[in-house]
């Protein structure tokens, strides 16, 4: 839950039931946020929303509030069978999944609502068993949902609430056929609430929300303010030769305690980790193909210290909420103005101060411009002197390559077979089919 900048408005002056005002109490929630305040009072009475605000602000606390406050009122109808959710919320991401389910069940504490999570990756079977169990609230990424979903483990008749978190996001990781598929699913849009929250709102995305929802009401928090303005942004031009001693460099004067780097390619963050690695910095990868276990161990080694740099791809820059995060470095600058804000979202979260560091070279500096026009203004630029860059670094550690499983091969073949995209195999959220007879 976030504590970012807040408001006048209590919760306790809105209608919410006792159950969640007992919960926010005891987490020592009083005060909304500037887009829980926006939102909740038209929530409350039951429109549908498009809701846009910066990272960190408060978007998952408002949407579960609605959620719950919606259910506990209205008791569920008499013919509802116990794997019918009452609510579906969707997610682009395993991570954000993981922190929307981990919020849920901080205000669950006295509603007892049964909540479900599905992602891909892991315990395909335990999830697929706790659905048939019996589900009041499911959320989920969109392929392991598709993929319960066709085995008829659960239905969406009986859904009362839909919720779409990040959904730009889902457009970039190419969700959004799947998205379209369950919305189409759910009751009709007039027998619902639906609730849309993201970091921006282009067009791709109202479009989605005026085609899938109920008249949403366009609800923007700072709409000018695209970048948190407590992240110090800075920019240096460097070579591509000189960007491992300027980094290195850099990374010695700030002593930074928690990083996350981006850069564009696995290959590069290959790169990057074994000079990190060489150089004294402990460091772990972060990409698409990382499994599920290791990275929720990944995650929990970088919040509790143990882990000073998280090397990421873009995978990583939706979707997380790692606290205390002091230091982004851009060591390849995006491709995508949106992705710039999204990376750099990931410090200065919750009211908190960060820094942001950018690398400009030959081969992305074309997509400066572009983020500065995002953006709305010129990112300040600092000079590179001799005295910054490494001058001797350590030699690269070679990473170790881990063996495929006996049987199979390194190709990674998927469990479904046919890679059939409608099925469900093969996502980037992870989520693979079942062989038939399961």
């Amino acid at each position: 839950m976030t504590n970012t900048l807040l408001t006048e408005k209590a919760f306790s002056d809105l209608p919410l039931h006792d159950d969640l005002l007992r919960a926010l109490t005891d987490a020592g929630l009083t005060h909304c946020t500037p887009i829980q305040a926006e939102t909740l009072p038209l929530m409350l009475t039951g429109r549908d929303i498009a809701g846009q605000a910066q990272t960190g602000t408060g978007k998952t606390a408002a949407f579960l509030l609605a959620t719950f406050n919606r259910l506990i009122n209205n008791p569920p109808a008499a013919e509802r069978r116990v794997n019918q959710p009452r609510a579906l919320m969707i997610a682009p991401t395993r991570e954000l999944a993981i922190q929307i389910h981990k919020d849920a069940l901080l205000l669950n504490k006295y509603a007892n609502f049964r909540i479900s999570l599905v992602y891909g990756g892991v315990d395909y079977d335990k999830q697929r068993d706790e659905l048939r169990e019996g589900v009041d609230i499911l959320i989920g990424t969109p392929g392991r949902l598709i993929d319960y979903f066709k085995q008829k483990v659960y239905d969406l008749k009986a859904a009362e609430m839909m919720v779409l978190d990040e959904a730009d996001r889902m457009f970039d990781l190419g969700f959004i056929k799947d998205v379209r598929y369950l919305l189409r699913r759910l009751p009709p849009v007039d027998q619902r609430q639906g609730l849309l929250f993201s970091a921006t709102l282009p067009y791709k995305v109202t479009e989605l929300a005026y085609e899938h929802m109920n008249n949403p009401e366009l609800i923007k928090v700072n709409p000018d303010q695209v970048t948190a303005d407590k992240v110090t942004q800075v920019l240096y031009h460097v070579s591509k030769e000189e960007k491992i001693p300027l980094l290195l460099g850099l990374l010695k004067q700030m002593d930074p305690k928690r990083t996350i780097l981006f850069v564009n390619t696995k290959h590069v963050a290959e790169k990057v980790w074994g000079y990190l690695e060489g150089n004294g910095f402990q460091a772990a990868i972060l990409s698409g193909d990382v499994p599920q276990n290791k990275r929720q161990k990944m995650f929990q080694r970088f919040s509790d210290g143990e882990l000073a740099i998280l090397v990421a791809t873009d995978v990583a820059s939706r979707g997380l909420h790692i606290p205390n995060v002091s230091h982004v470095f851009n060591y390849d600058l995006p491709q995508n103005a949106e992705d710039y804000v999204h990376r750099i979202g990931r410090t200065a979260r919750a009211g908190e101060a960060g820094d942001a560091v950018s690398l400009a070279c030959e081969e992305y500096v074309y997509s400066l411009m572009e983020i500065e026009e995002y953006i709305g203004y010129k990112l300040p630029t600092q000079p590179v002197s001799d005295e910054m860059l490494e001058t001797n670094p350590a030699a690269p550690v070679r990473r170790e390559r881990s063996k495929p499983p006996a049987g199979r091969s390194g190709g990674g073949q998927r469990r479904g077979g046919g890679g059939n995209r409608r099925s469900g195999s093969g996502r980037r959220d992870g989520s693979q089919s079942k062989p038939s007879g399961r």
